[in-house]
């Protein structure tokens, strides 16, 4: 039997905490490691990430535009770091946040989804803009593969807000819309206490102002953007999630990234040990 994305979830909560490092290659940062701005470059920064993070945290999370601006070498490089992370037991989110309907939106999650794929990862973030019931083909897939989605939500981008606090023909924020289909899904098709369809919700916003106070079973799983550099503190994530708390994934990329290759394996443990506590 496949065991689940939540569930699979839940063990690096509990094995290996809730930090998830970005392995985010931008230029800047290839200059500071001394490494060229190309694919070998990134390639050789992501795979530095990896030693890193491992044993000393369990979530990396790829943005896939500073692989894919590198064209097919940027993505060949990426395949490495993936099979990398795989190979060592951590999880992988791959931020690509693709989206489309019907056999488009399927082949996105045939690409990043499908075990054995060049560039399989354990789960992909994904637009609802077109509407959540149009992720219903690569939801199918992550269920049967024990893969998993998160769903921009509501993001920690200012021009963002507009849009997801939006009221919707029924009243709610297009936020909420999109949490409570999800939360529908998860609550159909979960196997514990996370579901396997995840949402993104940025960690420097009031929640409130989304109408996200909520306190759903199952939990779905919260990746939280905006901790570290952009000014959020891992010892306000229960404060800032509520009742969410208990999925959420901190994400933190330049704050790691920015202790440079002699110093990230430090930062790493120093930061997975901050947010173990906050968690707790």
């Amino acid at each position: 039997m496949t065991v689940s994305f939540g569930e699979r979830l839940e063990r690096v909560f509990n094995e290996r905490g809730r930090l998830c490092v970005g392995i985010d290659p931008h230029a800047w940062l290839l200059r500071d490691w001394g490494l060229a701005d190309t694919a070998a470059g990134a390639r050789e920064f992501g795979l530095r990430v990896i030693d890193a993070v491992d044993g000393n945290a369990g979530i990396v999370k790829p943005q896939v535009a500073f692989f894919e601006r590198f064209g097919s070498a940027g993505y060949a490089a990426l395949e490495e770091i993936l099979a990398a992370a795989r190979s060592r037991g951590i999880l992988v989110i791959a931020d690509a946040k693709r989206g489309d309907v019907g056999s488009s939106v399927e082949a996105y999650g045939q690409a990043w989804l499908t075990p054995g794929s060049p560039l399989e990862a354990d789960a992909l973030t994904v637009s609802a803009y077109q509407g959540v019931g149009s992720l219903a083909a690569p939801s199918t897939l992550a269920e049967s593969t024990g893969k998993g989605l998160f769903v921009l939500a509501a993001t920690s981008n200012p021009e963002g807000m507009a849009l997801q606090q939006a009221r919707m023909s029924a009243g709610t924020t297009v936020a909420r819309s999109i949490v409570d289909e999800v939360n529908a899904w998860n609550a159909e098709h979960a196997t514990g206490a996370l579901g396997s369809i995840g949402v993104v919700i940025g960690a420097t916003l009031r929640l409130a102002e989304f109408d996200l106070e909520l306190a759903p079973q199952p939990t779905p799983p919260v990746l939280a953007p905006g901790f570290g550099h952009q000014g959020a503190e891992a010892e306000s994530m229960q404060k800032t999630y509520g009742a969410l708390s208990s999925g959420v994934i901190v994400s933190e990329s330049r704050s790691v990234l920015g202790a440079g290759p002699d110093g990230i394996r430090r930062a790493v443990t120093t930061r997975a040990e901050i947010v173990r506590q906050a968690s707790a």
